[in-house]
């Protein structure tokens, strides 16, 4: 596995030579528009890390939490994993901590735990990829986009809870 990103290099280098690409040039025009980029996406992204920050520090977190406990209970989601469905739209680095309280409090191999990973593994930062992504168009229709990975990410949570809760 440590050696699958210096493969990865070699081929595109080899690929570039045989298509008679200059590797060198294209790479340097390549990181070139990265930097512009950053600086364009940049307010997007520290907008997300923010909010997400107040979020949880102001205590609407719990909040929400506790609001829709029943709504999940009756889509057969334990009210243990309603942090990690919260968070995890917002931020990936705050969901892994979740993930890993998670784990801690009810072992790794609980139905908890198992579905807790799952949970994580099916679904994204929606927030975040959307102001990345949303930065870099011209076409602004954010609404429609977070809504219909909001929902997705809700109907794999669902899946998830019940195929850990079958299997």
């Amino acid at each position: 596995m440590q050696y699958l990103i210096p493969c990865v290099i070699i081929a595109l280098v080899i690929v570039g030579f045989i298509k008679k690409v200059p590797v060198y040039d294209a790479f340097v025009a390549g990181a070139q528009k990265a930097i512009p980029l950053c600086i364009k996406i940049f307010p997007y992204v520290a907008a997300v890390m923010i909010l997400c920050e107040l979020f949880e520090a102001s205590g609407l977190n719990n909040a929400l939490i506790a609001a829709l406990s029943p709504i999940f209970k009756g889509f057969g989601i334990p009210a243990e994993l309603i942090s990690l469905v919260v968070v995890k739209p917002f931020s990936g680095s705050g969901s892994l901590a979740v993930l890993n309280d998670i784990m801690k409090n009810y072992g790794a191999d609980s139905y908890i735990a198992r579905a807790a990973c799952v949970i994580y593994g099916s679904s994204e930062t929606t927030f975040y990829v959307g102001a990345v992504y949303f930065a870099g168009v011209k076409k602004k229709k954010l609404t429609a986009a977070i809504v219909i990975s909001l929902v997705s990410t809700f109907i794999s949570t669902v899946v998830a809870a019940f195929i850990c809760r079958v299997l």
